[in-house]
């Protein structure tokens, strides 16, 4: 039995990215089914959860200043808060990719920098779906026990980036600069954040690692708790 995963996606660029997610997820031993703004999304029918990238976050959550050049979707917004919170109360495990990295943070009541690079101007400031950005992972960490302590070289398509963390979190992983790339919890439940996007690097091992975590994760959820409702596999994934 697959655990089944619920990923947030943009309903404007979420037909592109959902199969791309669902890809990883199935190679990691999962199962995905796409929510959007607008439609039923319930955490307690899917075993764990991808907060998937996308638009910025709203600063309205985390009493940011408003960029007028940022693209918003405060729908989007408030169901992934919803859905992070709801994750944490449950118990189950939370895999956050880029914008969602940054969602999992707001959250649990951390906030951004929205200019990242003015901030740290020593990072690679590169915008590609390429394995261009190099990154530290932090030694004892579960982002280190998944994906290894070597540096490690991801993509970026991002221009802000956590700076207080939230409740629970602490950083997984630094660019050169400083700059966090990964937060993750320190208890249960597994949530994890990464600032990039390791859908598009299913070809590297360390990369599958991380959904893989998840995966895993929630399969380990659900036996522990066998009193859990049996989920309809069967279903059709929303449009």
């Amino acid at each position: 039995m697959r655990p089944v995963i619920g990923v947030t996606t943009s309903r404007r660029s979420g037909w592109r990215i959902f199969p791309l997610v669902a890809f990883n997820v199935w190679l990691a031993g999962g199962r995905a089914i796409r929510w959007v703004a607008g439609a039923p999304s319930d955490v307690s029918g899917v075993d764990g959860i991808i907060i998937g990238g996308g638009d910025d976050i709203s600063p309205d959550l985390y009493e940011g200043s408003l960029i007028t050049s940022s693209r918003l979707d405060p729908d989007r917004d408030a169901m992934e808060e919803t859905l992070v919170r709801a994750a944490m109360a449950e118990g189950k495990p939370v895999l956050g990719i880029c914008r969602g990295s940054q969602m999992l943070n707001v959250a649990l009541g951390g906030r951004l920098d929205q200019d990242a690079y003015q901030t740290y101007q020593a990072s690679e400031h590169h915008w590609t779906i390429l394995p261009k950005k190099s990154v530290e992972v932090v030694p004892y960490t579960r982002l280190a026990a998944h994906a290894g302590t070597a540096p490690m070289k991801v993509n970026a398509l991002h221009s802000q980036a956590v700076s207080t963390l939230g409740r629970g979190l602490r950083v997984a992983a630094r660019d050169g600069g400083g700059m966090i790339q990964a937060i993750e919890r320190t208890e249960e439940p597994f949530a994890l954040g990464v600032q990039w996007h390791p859908e598009h690097l299913f070809y590297a091992r360390r990369q599958r690692a991380i959904f893989r975590a998840l995966v895993n994760a929630a399969r380990a959820r659900r036996s522990r708790d066998p009193q859990l409702p049996q989920i309809d596999r069967q279903a059709p994934n929303p449009a």
